[in-house]
Order: C-alpha cells, then structure tokens, then sequence
C-alpha cells in the first residue's frame, strides 16, 4: 500500500509497504481522509520532534524513522481483530491517536495524556493516517455515526484539541471568551465554544483568516488590534470587567500579553499553543488580579463528547476544509501550500486512496 514515509527534515517520501497486520485487540482501518496538522509541518520543516530519529526506536512502540505520518484521521473498519465484539465491519470511525504504555490507566480521571514517553501514531510509529490502511489498538478507536461525512470527521482530532482546551478552562454558557489567534485550533476552538454557549472575542490580523472566522459563524465578534483599540473593545464589550476566560494560540507574547490585560479578576488564561521559544508573563497583573495561567496538551476522553457535538450538529467542520489533495501531492500541494501560503489554508485533508 502507498504511505507517506519520515525520513529526516526535508525527507518525507511516498512509498510502497506492507499493509498491516489485524492482530487480536486491533481494528483494520481503511482510511478515507487525513489531514496536515502544524506538527506535521514542523516535523518536516525542522523534525524530527515527535518522530524518534533513525536508530533511536521509541519506548513504547520500538519503532524509529522512517515513519509512516498522519495523526488527524477517518476511515471505515474493514477488518476486527480477535477479542473485539463491540465494532463491526463498515463502520465508521475515527482515531484518538495515542501511543501509551500498556500499563497505563486510560478511564475516566486518569491523565494518560500526561504520561511517560506518550507519543502519537503517525508521529511516534504503529502507522499513520497518510496510508492506505491502518490497523490500530481498540481503544483508540471511535465510531461516529454516519451523518458526519467522513472528509469532515478527519477534523474531530484537531476539534477534540479545542474541546479539552475548554474543558481546562473551566468556562461555562453565558461567559465571555477572548481566542487570541484564528489559525487552525483556533477557530475550532472557537466553534466549541459557540456550541457550549459561550461569547467568542476573536482577535487575528490576517485578513483571509479573519474572513474565514466570519463565514464559520465562530465568533461573535472579530478584532483586528491593527484596526481597533483592542482594550477600547473588549472593555466595551464586558461591560468594562473583563473576560471571563481567554485561550492563546498564537505562540505569540504580545498576544499573552494582551490575555492577561483583558481578563477579569480571577479569570482564566489557557496557553494552548506550542512554544518553541521562552515566554515572558505580567506577572505583576498575574498576581494583583488572582489569575489562573493554565496549560493544556491533547485531549484525554474527550473524542466521545467532541463527536457528540458534530453528531448533534452544534459544529459544522465543513467550513474549515480549505483543501482536498491525494497521498502523491502530499508535498507539492500540501506542505508546500502550508509553508508559503499557510493564511490560506485552514485544513488541508488528504485522501491516500485518490
């Protein structure tokens, strides 16, 4: 079967391998769409990362470059591995792409996201969603019922980033919250929060971006701090307290720092971005108005409630699909678009049967 393949930075190749083996406690997948995350991205453009370099196999999956790539999944079960009686041929799923030890607790209330050497399939080995098919651990895997189209499913794993982002946040209907930054997570992120009941505050500078939160339908309203005052606004807006809750996904300080200006006493800040380099914080206002400054990784046993929302049709992901492309233009089409041209693109998906 064809397979994107990690090599090195820069090295990402399509290639034939072995389809994979349906060994008991695995379910058969054959994948219908996969999208291009921002880690995928930074793995080719400066990896590897996440992706255990040649020679030096990962812990939990034994497994090293080259890597099968693809974290952001959907496809439909061909095949149920001995012991499962609770997922049937045909239907459809999705993947919580975890790589965690076996003796690790995944119930409800256990961190497992948070665990020893955790990774990610398509990042840290057992396959990858840029591939025809891909057997995966039952646990990992969620069926959806079949009104969610399955080119708008491979976004449920980006959208369950959002969810446990809410989730941390501790926000609830009727509150204000500001998204500083409309990429990718956070316009998803900011439907989330639409479906929950809460007033969104976005602020971003891009022009197709911020026209893109506007056709979603995502945010109540959408700042541009090049254009307006922005603490005029959000004043304005709050009746002069402050947000309730404010989400940075940027990775960008002046927009940490703005979070922190615009939030009410004792109000939340969750940093769900990525940081690559060291933040600095206004501590001084940290402290003056009981903030909590909160961090937030992943998900862990949100896939359920996050696919709950699209079944119900409280989000609507077809929106945020910018791109459908096959598994052989996965560089010239995909990586190449979201390096030079990334404002564009919300989510490129990928079809490795095409």
């Amino acid at each position: 079967m064809k397979a994107a393949r990690f090599y090195d930075k820069g090295d990402i190749r399509i290639e034939d391998i072995p389809e994979p083996t349906v060994e008991p406690g695995t379910v058969g997948i054959d994948v219908a769409w996969c999208g291009i995350c921002g880690t995928d991205l930074h793995e080719f453009m400066e990896g590897p990362i996440f992706i255990p370099p040649c020679g030096h196999p990962h812990p939990i999956s034994g497994e090293s470059a080259p890597i099968t790539m693809g974290h952001e999944f959907s496809g439909v079960v061909y095949a149920v591995g001995e012991g499962i009686d609770d997922i049937e041929v045909g239907q459809h799923v999705v993947v919580e792409p975890y790589i965690i030890s076996d003796d690790v607790p995944t119930g409800l209330g256990d961190d497992y996201h948070l665990s020893k050497d955790m990774n990610f399939i398509g990042l840290g080995g057992r396959g990858g969603g840029l591939s025809e098919k891909i057997a995966v651990k039952r646990r990992w895997v969620h069926p959806i019922a079949n009104n969610i189209p399955l080119d708008q499913a491979a976004l449920i794993e980006p959208l369950a980033v959002g969810y446990h982002a809410y989730m941390r946040s501790g926000a609830k209907a009727g509150d204000v919250a500001l998204v500083g930054g409309g990429g990718p997570i956070g316009l998803l992120l900011s439907a989330v929060l639409k479906a929950k009941g809460i007033t969104v505050v976005l602020t971003e500078l891009s022009a197709k971006r911020k026209e893109k939160a506007k056709e979603s339908g995502v945010a109540d309203y959408i700042l541009d701090p090049t254009e307006v005052d922005l603490k005029k606004e959000v004043m304005s807006i709050t009746d002069n307290r402050g947000v309730d809750v404010a989400f940075e996904c940027t990775s960008v300080n002046k927009v940490l720092d703005s979070l922190v200006e615009l939030s009410k006493p004792t109000g939340v800040v969750v940093i769900v971005s990525i940081w690559s380099h060291p933040a600095t914080v206004n501590v001084h206002s940290v402290v003056m108005k009981e903030l909590d400054v909160r961090g937030t990784i992943g998900y862990v046993n949100n896939h359920k409630d996050t696919i709950q929302l699209v079944e119900d049709g409280l989000v609507n992901l077809e929106p945020f699909i910018t791109q459908r492309i096959a598994l052989d233009d996965l560089i010239s089409k995909g990586f190449e678009t979201l390096i030079h041209n990334n404002e564009s693109a919300v989510k490129i998906i990928v079809n490795p049967n095409l």
